[in-house]
């Protein structure tokens, strides 16, 4: 009685397994909300410290005035003077400096910044950005970096050798800016909100859709495009989106992508989605090899000849041989593994394989979008 029972639960078990899903993902991983997303920051300014390693004044203009204005804001004036001319220092470098301003980034928090060279400065180890105000797309002022680089490359030289490693003339900056404006966007305020998948598919978006009103039991998603999902905000969650997102973002959805198949000639790659699908098609491949060796032969005269000379009769061979004449049938309707199999059979490289492929498309034989790089 005991194993029946047991046998029982256990075939219950197997058929509530699901077989044959496919791999899910969180809309979390699939799509963002519009909004919420970082925001682009520049700056220009100097990198003070190197030593020997800066920017040359005399063929760097730029990195010349903006020494001479610096010097000017802090008191000391040397515009149009004999020393003006004269700077020699190899010291100070001009350096355009970015960073990435967060979403709901505060004032007083901090953020990392990349430091690049723009004149012929050869490095800036050693080195440390002084007070620049750095950019938004308005204009605005939204962040100022200053502080000391820390430099991955290195780079040495003697009188008839040098050596580099990595990029000397870019660094970084940990924490290095301070927020000073915030951008204003209060989302527990939203009525509406929109997620904007990263790879725009209708059916993923219907998915989605599905999924939310599923787990808040009423019709407030909608796709309005492959790429948009817009949401009204149900009554229960008002003043309270982010409790919201919370549990959205943590569904579950299995996203549906088109068949493509994406090649890099330069590097051989190819990488086939689960959905390529080929009609019956017979191929065959052949390598056409033709090799010529030369041996060359000393013909002599006989002892005691007269007007005999020596000379060189040449002996040309020439082979051609055919590889790959095999006629291999690819199936109607197979599988990715089947693709791969049924092209492997031809014992062919990525090479000839990519050129196979875009054969096969262009007879209209494979359900695939070819995509080169």
């Amino acid at each position: 009685m005991k194993r029946t029972l047991r046998a029982a639960v256990a075939a219950i078990l197997i058929a509530c397994v699901p077989v044959g899903a496919g791999a899910t993902s969180r809309i979390k991983d699939l799509a963002n909300v519009e909004g919420v997303r970082q925001n682009q920051l520049i700056g220009y300014g100097l990198v003070v410290g190197l030593n020997g390693t800066g920017d040359t004044l005399n063929n760097i203009p730029f990195t010349k005035q903006s020494l001479t204005a610096m010097l000017e804001r802090l008191g000391v004036n040397i515009r149009g003077t004999a020393q003006q001319q004269n700077l020699r220092t190899g010291n100070v470098a001009a350096v355009m400096v970015t960073a990435n301003l967060p979403a709901f980034g505060t004032q007083g928090t901090r953020v990392d910044v990349t430091v690049s060279a723009m004149g012929d400065a050869k490095s800036l180890q050693g080195g440390t950005l002084i007070v620049t105000p750095l950019l938004g797309a308005d204009g605005n002022v939204y962040a100022v970096a200053q502080g000391s680089l820390a430099i991955a490359g290195f780079a040495a030289e003697g009188e008839a050798a040098k050596v580099t490693r990595g990029v000397p003339t870019v660094g970084r900056i940990s924490n290095g800016a301070l927020i000073e404006r915030e951008i204003d966007f209060q989302l527990n305020r939203l009525s509406q909100l929109r997620l904007a998948l990263r790879n725009p598919d209708f059916t993923t978006a219907k998915r989605i859709a599905m999924a939310i009103n599923d787990y808040i039991g009423a019709p407030t998603a909608e796709p309005i495009d492959p790429g948009t999902i817009v949401i009204t905000v149900p009554q229960q969650f008002r003043g309270n989106v982010v409790a919201l997102l919370t549990d959205i973002e943590q569904l579950q959805v299995e996203p549906d992508l088109p068949a493509k198949i994406v090649i890099d000639e330069r590097s051989g790659v190819i990488v086939m989605g689960r959905d390529v699908r080929v009609s019956t098609v017979a191929v065959a491949q052949g390598n056409l090899t033709v090799a010529i060796s030369e041996q060359p032969q000393v013909s002599q005269p006989q002892p005691f000849s007269e007007g005999g000379q020596t000379v060189v009769v040449p002996r040309t061979q020439v082979g051609v041989r055919e590889d790959g004449k095999k006629l291999a049938i690819v199936h109607d309707g197979v599988s990715l593994q089947q693709v791969v199999d049924g092209l492997n059979a031809l014992g062919i490289g990525p090479r000839d394989m990519i050129a196979i492929l875009q054969a096969i498309k262009a007879a209209g034989a494979i359900q695939a979008d070819i995509e080169v790089m």
